[in-house]
């Protein structure tokens, strides 16, 4: 069970973060508002009013705004024109951040995370160096009289420049020019004059015009009033002439009309008459009708009433039986599905317990197997030692035996002398024959132990090791003169004069 909520959240976990890291990396920008990218590119990636994803921790999100910036343009000091007149100028500039890609990679460069009042002072720099430009460059009257051209000159000069920066010059409009000699004045009061003037002549030339124009008009005007009293009267008469002609018209028409009027009125009489009596037998004939086919009606509405209350009522009753035996069905179903699962279960449950069982019967079998073939091989062993050692023994005469004691001699001397190795100083009392006879007694002990000890496996073992022990002895090896007994009950002498 924990195995599938693991396979099942691992993967949940990691839509999960995914989903997180979207939501967090999520941007929008907006149509005024440059979104710049960068992190894990080389090259950043601008948005414009649209959405994307930054990736968190990456990606640095940083913005530029493309609203405009207004920008009032003043010459700090006097400039002066082609023609040597110093003079003051004052724009007003609507500059923007650009919305093309390198331009706006240049701005990213240039102005990222500025305020827009920095942006301003720097374009109004550039912006008064270009008007100081222009401005030495043109005459003051032309100026004056053409601004347009001024503004679009300095936009046309100032654009590159500004480009550079990543920046679009939107307007450019020029407010005034100020002079400190009033030269525009007297300009100014030059042109007033002459438009004075001609504004006299062409106000006299239009008064002399409109008095001809009125003259004239009032004669077309007489003229056509008597040409029109004419024609009325002619109009008048032709209109008096056709009323009478129409009047009489009217009369005979309407003398022909009530005399047809008078015959068709009796004809219409006399036809309403008929239809109303006919209309009466009628009526009362579809009255009739009406009641036969009201009286069938009522008992076609009873019927069917009748009919369909009994069908509505085996309807419903064939529902409820149906609902009843449906329910019962579910039931029976759900109770057989829940004896199946939980049979299911004890069975998976008894063959759980009988796997189980099965391993740990296994599990101490095995156990049991192996301590029996560990026990078995160490018996095997054992076994084998015990009957290599009893054969060994058994092949071992008392010659061995003899040469095995005799090995021991050694140690055996060893041991017994080794408490007067101990001794350190030997005070004698007595001792029967003086100090001699008293160490003689101490240092015989050591041959008599060894004498005891010889006769004690003499009587044992039947083996004479003294015996055997003169066989090493100058005379035994000499003289050959050797005696020993018990050896398998054979008694060997060997007497062997070499001088004879």
């Amino acid at each position: 069970m924990w195995e599938e909520v693991i396979k099942f959240a691992i993967p949940a976990g990691v839509v999960i973060l995914l989903i997180i890291l979207l939501c967090i990396g999520y941007v929008k920008a907006p149509p005024d508002m440059a979104y710049i990218i960068s992190g894990i590119k080389k090259k950043a990636k601008i948005v414009i009013g649209k959405a994307t994803i930054r990736i968190p921790f990456f990606e640095r999100l940083d913005k530029l705004n493309l609203r405009l910036i207004p920008i009032d343009v003043k010459t700090s000091n006097a400039v002066p024109t082609a023609d040597y007149i110093n003079i003051n100028v004052d724009a007003t500039v609507n500059v923007k951040i650009s919305n093309e890609a390198d331009k706006l990679r240049l701005a990213a460069e240039n102005f990222l995370n500025r305020n827009t009042e920095y942006i301003a002072s720097v374009a109004r720099e550039v912006l008064e160096g270009n008007v100081r430009e222009i401005v030495g460059k043109m005459k003051l009257e032309e100026m004056v009289s053409d601004r347009q051209k001024f503004a679009n000159l300095v936009k046309e000069n100032a654009e590159p420049d500004l480009a550079a920066m990543g920046l679009d010059i939107i307007s450019f409009n020029v407010q005034n020019f100020v002079d400190g000699n009033e030269v525009i004045e007297n300009l100014g009061i030059d042109n007033i004059v002459k438009i004075k003037k001609a504004a006299a002549i062409a106000r006299a030339e239009s008064e002399r015009d409109i008095k001809v124009a009125q003259a004239a008009a009032d004669k077309e005007s007489n003229d056509a009033a008597v040409e029109a009293q004419t024609e009325i009267a002619k109009k008048q008469n032709e209109l008096a002439i056709k009323k009478s002609e129409l009047q009489m018209d009217a009369d005979t028409k309407k003398a022909m009309a009530d005399a047809a009027y008078e015959i068709q009125k009796e004809e219409q009489r006399k036809t309403i008459e008929v239809t109303t009596a006919n209309a009466d037998i009628a009526k009362q004939e579809r009255e009739i009708e009406l009641k036969q086919k009201e009286v069938a009606v009522k008992e076609q509405a009873l019927e069917a009433e009748i009919k369909k209350q009994a069908e509505a009522d085996r309807y419903a009753a064939q529902q409820r039986a149906d609902a009843v035996l449906y329910q019962r069905q579910k039931d029976a179903e759900a109770k057989q599905f829940e004896i199946q699962r939980e049979a299911e279960a004890k069975k998976a449950q008894a063959e759980a317990d009988r796997f189980a069982k099965e391993q740990e019967a296994a599990g101490i079998r095995a156990v049991g197997e192996a301590e029996a073939s560990a026990i078995q091989a160490k018996g095997l062993a054992e076994a084998e030692a015990m009957e290599k050692k009893a054969e060994a023994y058994a092949k071992y005469n008392k010659a061995a035996v003899a040469e095995m004691m005799i090995k021991v001699l050694p140690e055996i001397a060893g041991k017994i002398a080794e408490p007067l190795t101990q001794i350190d100083k030997i005070t004698i009392i007595g001792g029967g024959e003086g100090v001699s006879g008293g160490v003689e007694q101490v240092a015989g002990n050591v041959p008599v132990v060894m004498t005891k000890l010889f006769e004690s496996m003499k009587e044992a073992t039947g083996i004479d090791l003294a015996e055997i022990v003169k066989a090493d002895t100058y005379d035994a090896k000499v003289n050959r003169n050797v005696k020993v007994t018990g050896l398998d009950g054979v008694n060997v002498v060997v007497n062997d004069h070499r001088d004879e």
